[in-house]
């Protein structure tokens, strides 16, 4: 026999943002192969009997390479348990959760998807900056700032011309060369921007800057991953968090 596995996303990091079926799935589990972003507190809701699994991955240490991690699952489900993965906000939205569960379905696993609050949304909601506004953006394009390695970089003319919000993921490693690579291709370097980092999380800071001083602004203020980059006019709403 086989049990079955559910990916599930945790949310942008306050342990509250998780979905009621989030937390539904975590209390019945018997094995949790959880990521690097999810809240520690939510491992506490996983039953006594449960394994918890550590899969974490930064952006410059990946201890356990996705393969091993799709094998784990299918392992784990094999061994006939209620399986939850546990990611960091949503688990399609960069996640890697379209790999799994291609794994899984391969290997004949029963698997289900629990969206999670993507942190492109919820977090900068955290931080009084919508993603868009009727005045301001009426699109947003979420974008990842770490490439698979041997795919072709960002066409970044394109990007640069967008209307609307741009929301770079994972991305801190690369923030002078992302700001700079957009003024080259026609945004303003007085565009609004922002850095959050530890979106909705107790210790969350912020740092709002024109796109063109935005790099050196972060570096000054010693912000670092996690955070979410976030270019336009929306930014300027961050401000009602003062009111």
């Amino acid at each position: 026999m086989s049990g079955k596995v559910w990916l599930v996303g945790a949310g942008p990091g306050d342990p509250k943002l998780i979905t009621v079926m989030g937390m539904e799935c975590l209390r019945q589990a018997d094995a949790v192969v959880f990521d690097r972003l999810v809240n520690p507190k939510l491992l506490d809701e996983a039953p006594a009997h449960c394994v918890l699994i550590d899969v974490g991955k930064r952006a410059d240490h990946h201890p356990i390479p996705q393969e091993q991690i799709n094998a784990i699952l299918i392992e784990q489900a094999r061994l006939d348990r209620n399986v939850v993965r546990l990611k960091g906000g949503d688990p399609f939205v960069f996640g890697r959760g379209g790999e799994e569960a291609e794994a899984l379905v391969r290997s004949g696993i029963t698997c289900e998807v629990v969206p999670g609050i993507t942190s492109a949304i919820g977090g900068l909601a955290r931080a009084g900056i919508p993603v868009t506004h009727r005045d301001f953006a009426s699109s947003f394009h979420v974008i990842t700032g770490h490439l698979r390695d041997g795919k072709d970089p960002h066409n970044w003319r394109v990007l640069a011309q967008l209307d609307g919000t741009l929301v770079i993921l994972m991305g801190m490693s690369r923030l002078a060369e992302i700001c700079q690579q957009l003024i080259d291709n026609g945004r303003s370097a007085d565009t609004p921007a922002a850095v959050v980092m530890n979106a909705s999380h107790l210790d969350q800071r912020m740092v709002l800057a024109p796109l063109g001083k935005l790099s050196e602004q972060v570096k000054l203020a010693g912000l670092a991953a996690p955070s979410l980059i976030v270019v336009g006019a929306v930014t300027s709403l961050a401000l009602l968090q003062s009111l």
